[in-house]
């Protein structure tokens, strides 16, 4: 039987976060799903993997909340459930920024629907294309001719700036379209113009118009690690050392040394 996973997000003042979690802790272990609920003070964010009819069941929950009711979730499916345990956490923010101007829980940027996105690669136009994730998320894969911030964390963000270029469009995009609801904001607080953010990330892209124009296979923070433009689980690890992809391949040619899968790290240990 297939795993169904979902992630999804809304950025919405929350007050009653510790009855909150008290209930979805509750929920999600009858429903017997894994994998992690963020709330904050400025909103929500779920993933979670579990049968399809629990999954389902946990969404109708949701939506006899009023403030949740309008959630949209990204859904892949799983041969295997890949979270190890239930972990619903209090958080001062469910993406961590530190940047109090660029909260969207009042309000966005303005966004651009993948099928928008792809007619403007397609017709090459002059745009800044912008990824936000960290760096070695970036290994796995991104879109043709995008700018790499070179981050190890989002927060670093704030401090990248002197790479983005003023005067051009700028379409940002990372995995699910979270990150880039703060990042926008603040690239607009910072004098930035003509800022949009791709509406559902790379994982909305992938499903709208498929993989055309992004190369490689997209990182996701559970034990899958990658997936491809299908929205298929891949066989790519991730090196324990740089965090970096390792194909089947790879894995196949490499000779194994204690928390080390990646040919590069490998041989950097066996020199010394």
């Amino acid at each position: 039987m297939q795993t169904l996973n979902i992630a999804g997000y809304k950025f919405i003042t929350l007050h009653n976060r510790d009855t909150l979690r008290a209930f979805f802790l509750e929920q999600c272990n009858l429903l017997t799903l894994k994998g992690t609920i963020l709330l904050s003070p400025e909103g929500i964010n779920v993933n979670l993997a579990g049968k399809m009819t629990d999954i389902q069941a946990f969404q109708l929950c949701l939506k006899k909340d009023p403030r949740f009711e309008d959630m949209h979730f990204h859904e892949t499916y799983s041969i295997n459930q890949p979270f190890q345990r239930l972990k619903v956490k209090l958080k001062k923010e469910i993406i961590t920024l530190g940047k109090p101007e660029a909260s969207p829980v009042i309000t966005r940027a303005a966004s651009i629907t993948p099928e928008v996105f792809k007619q403007w690669l397609d017709e090459k136009r002059d745009i800044t294309i912008l990824d936000t994730r960290n760096d070695y998320e970036i290994r796995f894969g991104t879109f043709a001719h995008s700018v790499n911030l070179h981050m190890n964390d989002f927060s670093e963000f704030p401090l990248k700036l002197e790479q983005i270029q003023h005067g051009k469009p700028i379409v940002m995009f990372c995995t699910g379209g979270i990150r880039c609801e703060k990042a926008a904001l603040y690239l607009l607080h910072q004098g930035y113009s003509d800022v949009y953010q791709l509406d559902g990330g790379i994982l909305g892209y992938f499903q709208k118009v498929g993989g055309i124009h992004y190369q490689g296979e997209c990182f996701v923070f559970d034990e899958r690690i990658s997936i491809d433009t299908r929205l298929k689980h891949t066989e790519t690890i991730q090196c324990q050392v740089c965090q970096g992809p390792v194909s089947k391949s790879q894995q196949a040619l490499s000779s194994y040394i204690p928390n080390v899968s990646c040919p590069s790290c490998i041989n950097k240990t066996s020199s010394l």
